[in-house]
């Protein structure tokens, strides 16, 4: 192994002679009269061996091996000078300085100099890997675990952790958060009429319905993964609630912020969508079909929309759940994709997708293009019929599907009390 020197001197017969002894010596010799130029060689490259002189113009030797004590720890530094002093010797010792050599010096005496460094670096070296095996030997190191969490460990997170920091977080915070959510759950509605609009009549029913649910996951993705404030996911909060971390009025507060949110985020999106133009893709058929869905679920009996809300949220919030067992962020996407996928493709109703939904179709039923293909049942599509008759029975469903049949099922299989303990 070709060890690499560095030699500092402004004298250059001391330069000539050093570089002569050591390239003989098997050593990759760099040499310079310029003190800065030696210190931006040592930040560059890594040296084993740097000879440095005491006394340059301009320079103070000393000021000169600390910099390189800082720049390159792991070089041996040896002391050069024509001005013995013990003083000065024991001084470049404290700045780092391996040894300390007089001028004129034999050539034996600068190479065993240099070989004394040299072996000291090598025995010091191995007394450090010396050392490091042994903490290996003597110390565990923690393995982060991969597997997936218990049903069990996810009930106690939901409970004591989750809920209690939605509470606790600031309301700024959580607002923007909602805003977000609503916002991804609007994309992830967008994305999905995009997809489908005019499938069906090539690929039928099913496969639209199908190919919907898996585009509408993107949403819920995005919540999960970037992180916002769903109203829907945090009917979780129940847990929180049954566990008394925190108080049902507490919850309840939370909840209505980030609802009113969510709204936000999703008529943000709606109107975005409608500003954009897109619904003009193909001769406006898009955005026809975007009314068409809004007006659909503005039509359906306040009971069914009732139950779809639950089947809903039922869904979504076991996505969620299911999410919080995956450590891995490949895994989360798993766990949201089929639920959603499910929900969708079966027809329940969600009521911040319907944030996006119904007013995407208010916004567009009365464009001209649209109005081609006007049809009576439109007139039933307005802000009251969104709020009353879908809205409102949709939320409710949801809340019955988050808290009931997931959030208290769970508490109740594992953070019930059991009597007599």
């Amino acid at each position: 192994m070709m060890h690499r020197m560095l030699i500092i001197d402004d004298d250059p017969i001391v330069l000539e002679s050093c570089k002569k002894i050591f390239i003989s010596e098997g050593f990759d010799v760099t040499m310079t009269q310029n003190p800065n130029e030696g210190l931006g060689w040592v930040s560059e490259r890594t040296f084993d061996i740097i000879l440095c002189d005491w006394r340059m113009p301009g320079f103070d030797g000393m000021d000169v091996v600390e910099e390189i004590g800082q720049r390159s720890p792991d070089s041996s530094i040896i002391m050069i000078s024509a001005h013995p002093s013990v003083g000065r010797a024991t001084e470049a010792m404290k700045r780092g300085a391996m040894d300390y050599v007089t001028k004129p010096f034999t050539p034996e005496e600068i190479t065993v100099a240099v070989q004394k460094a040299l072996k000291r670096k090598i025995s010091d070296e191995k007394k450090v890997f010396t050392r490091f095996e042994r903490l290996i030997k003597t110390v565990q190191f923690p393995i982060p675990s991969i597997e997936d969490n218990s049903p069990k460990t996810i009930a106690e997170t939901v409970a004591s952790k989750i809920g209690v920091g939605k509470v606790t977080s600031p309301a700024l915070t959580v607002s923007v958060l909602g805003i977000l959510a609503g916002a991804y759950i609007g994309f992830g509605g967008m994305f999905s009429t995009t997809v489908t609009f005019d499938l069906a009549a090539k690929a039928g029913i099913g496969i639209t319905k199908l190919l919907a649910g898996a585009t509408f996951s993107l949403g819920l993705i995005l919540v999960v993964i970037a992180g916002a404030e769903l109203f829907t996911g945090n009917n979780l909060m129940i847990s929180s609630v049954m566990t008394r971390e925190i108080t049902i009025t507490n919850m309840l507060k939370r909840w209505i912020l980030v609802y009113i949110a969510n709204f936000i985020g999703s008529i943000l999106v709606a109107w975005l969508f409608y500003a954009s133009g897109l619904w003009k893709t193909s001769d406006a058929a898009l955005g026809i079909a975007a009314v068409n869905i809004a007006c659909k679920k503005v039509l359906l009996p306040f009971n069914e929309a009732l139950i779809r809300g639950i089947g809903c949220n039922w869904l979504v919030c076991l996505a969620v759940w299911m999410a919080l067992a995956s450590r891995q962020t490949i895994g989360k996407i798993f766990a949201i994709f089929f639920p959603i996928t499910g929900f969708v493709a079966i027809g329940f109703e969600h009521c911040i997708a319907n944030m996006y939904f119904i007013p995407t179709g208010i916004f567009l039923k009365n464009q001209p293009q649209v109005m081609l293909s006007y049809i009576s049942q439109w007139e039933a599509l307005g802000w009251g019929s969104f709020l009353w008759n879908n809205l409102f029975p949709v939320t409710i469903g949801n809340i019955i599907g988050g808290v009931v049949f997931v959030g208290m099922s769970y508490w109740g299989a594992y953070l019930r009390p059991v009597a007599g303990k």
